[in-house]
């Protein structure tokens, strides 16, 4: 069986979650879409203001360069998903930045930008895992990208992950961002650069675990709408996956930063949308 989720608008304008039974449609999550640190950049701001006063073209020329920069990373997105009692139960935080790559106005497959997907367990957050996206050069201009499972090694980050998906979804178009490990070992998808149902791991430790992961079949996917259309992701998730609450909160959080990094991933050369962009923000709280 296969348990339905929706969006009821886009993950960067903090939308509900509803769960689809049939013609039921019963909301279980919140989202709220913000930036971290945003306070500190707030407050910076503030000190850049109290100078102009005394010396505008310096603070001019300063925050020009402060848009110059900020013009080619995207940093900071993070998308909390809240159960109905108000609870967080799941976060998606970017935690490596969409960096414009040298020369260019995209980010390479080289050096991606990257979100860790994160579980509430005891008392604190843990990483559950990490997603790494990009955008494809040449004929194909796709959203590439990878999805790795973090073992549970007690807070190491040091551990090796196994990749569950690794794909590329078109820009123009948009596509599903799946996860099924029913075809490992079997031939090789034809849209797929690395099959996302073949769970592999840069060393013995990812195969070594893989016999005793939970995730097998099929797992969830997720839509993802091309750049420049409104997206409302429709999550599917197998229900033999989720056993709690925070297993279906973290597929919704996971399924939101594919969706964002389809903006991320945008060329420098074009804007994002308003909600994405932080200083704007700053400047309207």
């Amino acid at each position: 069986m296969v348990g339905f989720r929706l969006f009821d608008g886009e993950p960067e304008r903090s939308p509900q979650v509803f769960q689809i039974r049939g013609n039921i449609r019963q909301p279980v999550f919140t989202c709220k879409f913000s930036f971290r640190n945003s306070g500190g950049d707030r407050n910076q701001l503030s000190r850049s203001s109290q100078l102009e006063s005394s010396s505008s073209r310096s603070w001019l020329s300063s925050l020009a360069s402060e848009r110059e920069r900020s013009g080619r990373e995207r940093k900071g997105w993070s998308i909390t998903v809240h159960d109905l009692s108000g609870s967080p139960v799941a976060v998606a935080s970017m935690v490596t930045p969409f960096v414009a790559s040298p020369g260019s106005d995209r980010v390479s497959r080289s050096n991606p930008g990257a979100w860790l997907i994160l579980r509430p367990g005891d008392g604190t957050w843990k990483p559950w895992g990490r997603l790494e996206a990009w955008r494809e050069r040449g004929g194909s201009d796709g959203l590439g990208y990878r999805f790795e499972l973090m073992p549970d090694t007690n807070g190491s980050m040091s551990a090796a992950g196994i990749v569950l998906a690794e794909s590329t979804l078109g820009t123009s178009k948009g596509g599903k961002f799946v996860i099924d490990t029913s075809g490992f070992g079997r031939s090789t998808p034809a849209n797929s650069s690395s099959p996302a149902c073949s769970p592999r791991c840069s060393g013995d430790f990812g195969y070594g675990l893989w016999p005793y992961c939970m995730y097998r079949g099929f797992v969830m996917s997720s839509t993802v709408v091309g750049e420049g259309k409104c997206s409302k992701p429709v999550v599917e998730v197998s229900v033999q996956h989720v056993n709690c609450t925070e297993d279906a909160a973290a597929f919704v959080a996971l399924a939101a930063a594919v969706d964002l990094s389809m903006d991320a991933c945008r060329l420098f050369s074009q804007k994002v949308r308003r909600e994405l962009c932080q200083r704007r923000q700053d400047l309207l709280g």
